[in-house]
């Protein structure tokens, strides 16, 4: 582990810089996988392993998670499984709701809202398992499927700022059972939301002194090799196995959560 200096900053040590190599490793194989940001894991890694405190290391996490998408988007792209105007069109959504869910992060009970996702997330894990996406399904883009992934894009950004989560936790299930999406192409499609979105986020933390581009370099240099196999290895497993991987990362994230709120009760 690496120790912090008396600004609250973690010190560089060849330990250190292991934990952030294999973070970033875990990570990018994850986003790969499941179209996410890897910000999940990134978070709680680099405060327990590493010391940061938890303004530092969402806005270091952010940061790593804009080169791992740009290589996820990479990766499913060549595969012509990114849909690029569902993509422009959540992250429109997006930007506006983070901006809302940091407003509200002080004006609204954040324990209610906490175990009001964990709601959520076991409801997506249980529809996961009725609905099997095909793998030539494609978005039907029209005005009702256009304002609705506005809407979902927005809304995530909203949970996004108020939780600290990234998109494709959110975006990923949502565009498999609402908008009838392959899920390569929700997963590709939720990589490419993230750039933007993670680039205004980034530019917001770099302002306020709460990234650590170092850090975050490291970190998203060793995801960058391994997204690209975590993105073959989705391809590989058929629909329904992929749905149960999902599922399970979802039960995780569902128990961190848990055990992370219960902590601040």
């Amino acid at each position: 582990m690496s120790g912090s200096d008396s600004t609250g900053r973690p010190v560089r040590s060849p330990s250190g810089i292991a934990w952030l190599i294999g973070i970033g490793l875990t990570a990018g194989f994850l986003s790969g996988l499941f179209g996410v940001g890897g910000g999940i894991l990134i978070v709680p890694a680099v405060v327990f392993l590493l010391g940061f405190g938890q303004r530092l290391a969402a806005g270091t996490s952010l940061a790593a998670i804009v080169p791992t998408s740009l290589v996820g988007v990479v990766s499913y792209a060549v595969n012509g499984t990114v849909d690029w105007v569902a993509a422009i069109l959540l992250a429109i959504g997006a930007i506006g709701g983070a901006q809302l869910g940091s407003y509200l992060l002080s004006k609204l009970p954040k324990k209610a809202l906490q175990w009001g996702f964990i709601g959520f997330l076991l409801v997506v894990v249980v529809s996961l398992f009725l609905i099997v996406p095909s793998r030539t399904a494609e978005i039907d883009l029209h005005v009702g499927s256009i304002i609705g992934l506005i809407v979902l894009g927005f809304l995530t950004g909203v949970l996004s700022g108020l939780l600290g989560i990234g998109g494709g936790v959110v975006v990923v299930p949502m565009l498999i059972l609402l908008f009838g999406a392959s899920d390569l192409i929700a997963k590709g499609t939720s990589l490419l939301m993230m750039v933007p979105t993670a680039i205004s986020g980034t530019i917001g933390n770099v302002r306020r002194g709460n990234v650590d581009l170092t850090a975050a370099a490291i970190i998203g240099v060793a995801a960058c090799t391994t997204t690209a196999l975590g993105a073959i290895v989705a391809s590989v497993v058929p629909p329904f196995v992929g749905n149960l991987l999902f599922a399970a990362f979802l039960v995780v994230i569902a128990i961190r959560m848990v055990f992370q709120a219960l902590k601040r009760s």
